[in-house]
């Protein structure tokens, strides 16, 4: 018999390579689909061929080097597309906004045509950050946002929101099957050292023995959710008949001071934790409202903080001293580089 398809962009990153091992799990065959400007085929390194020719790789994945934003023609047909390829850190799209913008507007145009023409189901990836500094603390779907448009945060917020816009667009005027997912802050193995969120930040300084870097006084505060637990959410809003906004996320609030003395007890470190200026426009609060995802998808975090962050850890800890020191100490909108 054979194995129905799935699209996913972004396959090369954090998030969309735990996708195609979920769906290649599932029994599907996926086609993984990446430019590589900020993902890395380390992270599918085990579903490829060795270069070698030793390895055949994993006889269900395709890997395609591609820009979304340009035009996306594949043979035969496609049960599913999930839209993950974005910068998704303040260090890349503060770098790149731009192509940010493209990736989430000319770039999900691409797939929603494509899903169209193959008569495929779409979900794509949208994020917190549409709620913007938020005015409503927890963040419930129905919230509209506090979003500074033309602020450095703008290029990532809004073109997330017109994502949103344009893919219930095709839904309610094609009658496109699509999903709308907004992610909250994750975490797990995979993630990039360099990439400025503040997890894989405090590791990697915690690592490299240098002093944590907060930014304020610590009192923002964040929801972390580990990467296993958010893969379970997406697959379960993939397969449901939800069409509008769901948010995924672990409502297990801490702010990032308390945050950090977690990351120096978990490492051990001697290294303190540090303050420099706020960025401009960075969200006070952060905590998913997942009332839904829990009456609907019958979807709640299983792993707790404490248990995913050990296992996170001991990824950055096997790291290479090349890799974990590679990170670029400049300033760039307020982040670290």
């Amino acid at each position: 018999m054979k194995k129905e398809r799935v699209l996913i962009t972004g396959a090369a990153g954090f998030l969309g390579s735990h996708l195609c091992d979920r769906f290649i799990k599932e029994g599907f065959s996926v086609i993984g689909m990446d430019n590589l400007i900020t993902g890395d085929l380390k992270n599918i390194a085990h579903l490829l061929p060795s270069p070698q020719g030793e390895g055949q790789g994993v006889r269900s994945f395709q890997f395609i080097n591609h820009d979304v934003a340009k035009h996306i023609s594949l043979d035969g047909d496609i049960k599913y597309i999930l839209h993950f390829a974005s910068p998704a850190s303040p260090v890349d799209y503060l770098k790149i906004p731009i192509q940010t913008l493209k990736v989430s507007s000319l770039g999900t145009h691409n797939l929603l045509g494509l899903a169209k023409t193959k008569k495929a189901r779409i979900l794509v990836a949208s994020t917190s950050e549409v709620y913007g500094d938020p005015l409503v603390h927890p963040q419930t779907e129905e919230y509209w946002g506090n979003v500074n448009p033309v602020g450095p945060r703008g290029v990532y917020d809004e073109a997330k929101r017109f994502m949103e816009a344009m893919t219930m667009a095709y839904h309610t005027y094609h009658g496109l099957e699509t999903r709308i997912i907004r992610i909250f802050n994750t975490y797990g193995p995979r993630m990039r050292l360099n990439d400025g969120r503040v997890l894989p930040a405090f590791i990697g300084q915690a690592l490299r023995g240098e002093n944590l870097t907060m930014f304020g006084d610590g009192s923002q505060t964040r929801s972390f959710c580990y990467v296993d637990d958010l893969v379970e959410g997406i697959y379960r809003l993939l397969m449901s008949d939800y069409v509008q906004p769901m948010n995924i996320g672990n409502p297990s609030e801490i702010t990032i001071k308390e945050f950090g003395e977690e990351i120096i007890k978990l490492t051990g470190t001697k290294q303190k934790l540090i303050s420099f200026p706020l960025p401009q426009d960075d969200p006070k609060q952060r905590q998913p409202d997942i009332t839904k995802a829990r009456n609907i998808l019958g979807w709640e975090p299983m792993i707790s903080r404490s248990e995913g962050l050990k296992i996170t850890y001991a990824y950055f800890k096997s790291l290479s001293k090349e890799e974990l020191t590679k990170v670029e100490h400049k300033s760039f909108g307020g982040y670290k580089k």
